[in-house]
């Protein structure tokens, strides 16, 4: 099967197509005819030494964890899934599930079927979409009628959170640039805040929960500010480090890091959403396999609209 790996950390060339063998389905396992894997900002990190690159170990590995495609084989003890089934899912996070290929193994509890009415491309979305639906559910707990704010707004985590913020019944105010305020107001978003004109600190306040996708010094201390006594900070790509949980502590308010973690039966609620019209994705481009260099630049632009996909078919 063709894949993408890499010999070594680097910048996107390092990336490359080789041939490798497909692998086999283990008991309870289910082998995955891939059609579309998504790129998130934790592929490159990884691929340059960061990331979860600790977990993979050096090079060569096969980076990618969204998967959607087709069930192709199940071993022993699958009781969920059947030959032919279309899915989605996250498998093995943080170790490696080496999407970034033509077929995947992973327990079969890691995936769900495929909401009916979304393409393969719009379907390899499970890491954005579990890391937005499980910060708002677990590690925030947003209740109705909270106030939710969510940095990079427009993004692929983004855009998901601000629509299950809305879901789930709290008010939701995002940054982005202006250019894309009209586009995340039609996602349910109330308030919107241009990041590039606007200090966020100085335009909202009061807020239960902010979930910060930007991880800077600048927009930590500016969540801090802008929370409610008693409210929280999920600060996803920074974690938290000693001080800023200090500088938490003394304005009264949380702060958590969050990793997110293979989740089938979360995924069957998101397919629910999305089935149900609540819930949209977007997808800003589809790449070749081969031109997943492509996809890393674009994505370490920091500039993207909803998600970046290769198409593992051609």
């Amino acid at each position: 099967m063709r894949a993408i790996s890499q010999d070594e950390f680097g910048g996107p060339e390092v990336l490359r197509v080789v041939e490798l063998e497909r692998p086999e389905p283990l008991p309870t396992e289910v082998l995955i005819r891939v059609h579309a894997a998504g790129v998130n900002p934790v592929d490159y990190k990884t691929r340059e030494g960061s990331g979860v690159a600790g977990i993979l170990g050096t090079p060569p590995f096969v980076l990618g964890w969204d998967v959607a495609g087709v069930v192709e084989q199940v071993g022993g003890g699958v009781h969920t899934l059947e030959v032919g089934d279309e899915v989605f899912g996250m498998p093995w996070f943080p170790r490696a599930a080496s999407a970034y290929a033509e077929y995947v193994t992973a327990p079969s509890r890691q995936f769900a079927k495929k909401p009916a009415n979304l393409s393969y491309a719009e379907a390899a979305v499970p890491l954005a979409g579990l890391t937005a639906w499980q910060i708002l559910t677990a590690a925030a707990d947003v209740q109705p009628g909270q106030r939710v704010l969510i940095t990079a707004a427009a993004g692929g985590v983004g855009h998901l959170a601000v629509q299950f913020a809305k879901a789930l019944g709290a008010h939701v105010t995002g940054t982005a640039s202006a250019g894309k305020h009209e586009w995340l107001r039609e996602l349910g978003a109330d308030e919107l805040v241009d990041y590039q004109s606007t200090a966020v600190d100085q335009a909202v306040a009061d807020i239960d929960v902010v979930v910060d996708l930007l991880g800077s010094e600048t927009t930590l201390d500016q969540a801090i500010k802008v929370l409610k006594p008693g409210g929280r900070l999920v600060a996803v790509p920074s974690g938290t480090s000693a001080e800023l949980v200090s500088k938490a502590k003394a304005a009264g308010v949380h702060a958590t890091g969050f990793l997110v973690e293979p989740d089938g039966h979360a995924l069957g609620e998101i397919a629910r959403l999305i089935e149900a019209g609540k819930v949209r994705v977007e997808i800003e481009q589809v790449y070749p396999l081969a031109e997943a260099a492509k996809a890393h630049e674009r994505m370490e632009s920091g500039r993207t609209r909803g998600k970046l996909v290769l198409d593992t078919t051609v």
